[in-house]
């Protein structure tokens, strides 16, 4: 009910924790696995990926922002609400598959979160050119309003960066570009396979919660949605 009258996967969140464990159980009964097999970490922003082998306790789960695995019937996810979660996939030279998933908001970016899952993956032996990767709903350009300081951050960096900003109706603001940012990142990382969904988080509130729209109206709170990819048994 109210702001979390939804799918709210937000374990951190303020919802009821019944409902987010009943929200649990309605994801993992559509795709046909156990609720504990849908494994999620502790968020940071920051760019460190763990290997996942098995499930581990809810009230376990490590602080990180991507996750890779190689073990079928595990599905890795990653909450967002206007962050972009990025699903990878790629195959070893038997054909093996191996899966990956990142929180990638501008701060994981920038730390070198899709990096750091890329490298992950390629630790299981796999062939470079089967890497593809699909960067999900997430807020877009023209919802991401940042100040001058967030621009010349990122042109500090790199100025080819700049191509990630168009200005804004206000002065001295600039609309960034997310989902291109981490599709440049990917592409640095060897990936020529890069999807984007495409979808404002912001924008389309019949679908997705968002941080700053929720910001923006003054709420206490706001839910997450949840991006997982998974290796069939």
């Amino acid at each position: 009910t109210g702001i979390y009258n939804a799918l709210n996967m937000g374990r951190g969140s303020d919802d009821n924790p019944a409902n987010v464990k009943n929200n649990y159980k309605t994801v993992a009964d559509l795709f046909q696995i156990d609720p504990s097999h849908i494994l999620t970490v502790h968020q940071v922003h920051g760019s460190a990926c763990v290997k996942v082998e098995k499930p581990w306790p809810e009230t376990q789960r490590p602080k990180a922002d991507a996750l890779v695995s190689d073990v079928p019937g595990l599905a890795l996810g990653v909450l967002t609400a206007d962050c972009a979660p990025v699903l990878l996939s790629a195959q070893k030279k038997d054909g093996a598959p191996v899966i990956g998933a990142a929180h990638a908001g501008w701060k994981g970016a920038v730390a070198g979160v899709l990096e750091s899952v890329v490298e992950s993956m390629k630790s299981y032996g796999i062939e470079d050119d089967s890497l593809q990767a699909v960067i999900g709903p997430c807020i877009t350009q023209s919802s991401y309003e940042v100040n001058f300081t967030f621009y010349e951050q990122f042109c500090k960096e790199d100025a080819q960066n700049e191509s990630f900003f168009k200005s804004s109706q206000k002065e001295k603001h600039f609309m960034f570009d997310l989902a291109g940012y981490c599709a440049k990142r990917l592409a640095s990382a060897g990936l020529k396979n890069v999807f984007i969904k495409d979808l404002d988080t912001y924008f389309n509130e019949e679908d997705f919660f968002s941080y700053r729209r929720a910001t923006h109206r003054e709420e206490k709170d706001y839910g997450r949605q949840i991006s997982f990819i998974m290796i069939k048994d």
